[in-house]
């Protein structure tokens, strides 16, 4: 599959189709595994090493930042997609020391398991 970009400047590709029909909405709270990489490629997050290596709960809305909301929306359960989002679709000029540096783009490669 090719990379496609939004109109916000959010770029994904999808890896895997989901089996379900079921896409999240905004206000949804999702399980995912993912992986974060900042654009030299060095990882900052990968939630199958973190604690007991099991998937990640997360509400949909404000507190993620903007490109995994929108991102998320794209998805369907069961699916596997990555996301290169743009600064400012991520942590913007303040970033997220000592990880992510200022107008850092981020590639993040989610697997969407349920909403909730």
């Amino acid at each position: 599959n090719c990379i496609v970009k939004s109109s916000s400047g959010l770029a994904s590709k999808l890896l895997t189709p989901g089996a379900s029909a079921t896409r999240p909405a905004e206000t949804d709270i999702v399980t995912v595994h993912y992986t974060g990489k900042v654009e030299n490629g060095a990882e900052f997050n990968n939630s199958h090493k973190m604690g007991t290596g099991k998937p990640i709960d997360f509400k949909i809305g404000p507190g993620l930042i903007p490109g995994w909301i929108e991102g998320l929306q794209t998805m369907k359960v069961g699916g596997k997609r990555r996301l290169l989002i743009p600064s400012k679709l991520a942590y913007g000029p303040a970033g997220k020391p000592p990880a992510i540096p200022p107008n850092a783009n981020l590639d993040f490669e989610i697997e969407l398991l349920g909403v909730k």
